[in-house]
């Protein structure tokens, strides 16, 4: 059995007197996709700014299982303006928003190319002198953008500013640019949102691609149950900040909490 890229650890996270997430445990198996669900208001986007360095928790661990051996992320979560998510980012944990952030008045291939610059080691004179490492450094960085542009079909649109892309499309290009950091996990915060059927398909073709063909793990918080089920390996239920379920899709859609926490069900309907 694999050891999992990622444990959650009895993480609870405080805003003064308000609890929005309460002695969360769970795990993200390496080279799987990780679903994050629950009703408005369970906690779910706490909890993935507690993992990507937005937030640090006020109670538990939060450990990347990486390469170089297990990292609290919580300790890399040193600055309290800013949280400390590039250090996050360079440990290896890539994310995207729900609202999209891509650099509209860049085009996109330069959005991913922006994303690759903590992988490169080029000094101001180097860029100057254009030494061959320099040279090197720029082709493989061009190298790697193409590359994930043509894993989400959008190499025809390179050139284009990313600000006119279709909404689906710029939904792919933010995961195109977080692969470029080379994560070993990505979180994906509500994909799906604002996109058609069609849109959708194309997206979740993209998301399982990620695990079979890169081996790559994934976290997502998605409200589109469709697609949550049709894409995961494994889905975690927050209600209330707290996890209520935990397993397979086929144990979490049979589970009556998890359908008292969608549809209301009383508490008297619930069996255990």
């Amino acid at each position: 059995m694999r050891v999992p890229i990622l444990e959650v650890q009895n993480v609870t996270m405080r805003f003064g007197g308000v609890v929005a997430n309460r002695n969360v445990s769970f795990n993200v198996e390496h080279g799987a996709v990780t679903a994050l669900i629950g009703p408005n208001g369970a906690g779910k986007t706490t909890m993935f700014n507690c993992i990507t360095g937005f937030y640090r928790a006020s109670e538990g661990r939060i450990v990347l299982n990486a390469e170089s051996g297990p990292q609290d992320i919580g300790n890399l979560v040193t600055r309290r303006i800013t949280g400390g998510s590039h250090l996050v980012t360079r440990a290896g944990i890539a994310r995207t928003f729900q609202n999209i952030r891509l650099f509209k008045d860049m085009s996109v291939v330069e959005n991913l190319l922006v994303a690759q610059h903590l992988a490169t080691t080029n000094s101001l004179l180097s860029g100057v002198f254009r030494t061959p490492a320099f040279r090197k450094t720029e082709r493989d960085a061009v190298d790697r953008a193409y590359y994930w542009l043509e894993q989400v079909n959008l190499v025809s649109d390179a050139n284009r500013l990313a600000g006119e892309l279709p909404y689906g499309r710029q939904r792919r290009l933010e995961i195109a640019r977080a692969m470029c950091t080379g994560p070993r996990l990505i979180c994906l915060d509500e994909p799906a949102a604002g996109l058609n059927p069609s849109e959708t398909h194309d997206l979740s073709d993209v998301i399982q691609r990620l695990c079979a063909d890169h081996d790559q793990s994934v976290l997502v918080i998605e409200h589109d149950m469709g697609l949550v089920m049709r894409i995961s390996n494994h889905i975690v239920v927050l209600d209330h900040g707290e996890v209520i379920s935990d397993g397979t899709p086929e144990h979490v859609g049979n589970d009556p909490a998890v359908v008292a926490a969608y549809l209301g069900v009383s508490e008297e309907e619930v069996t255990v």
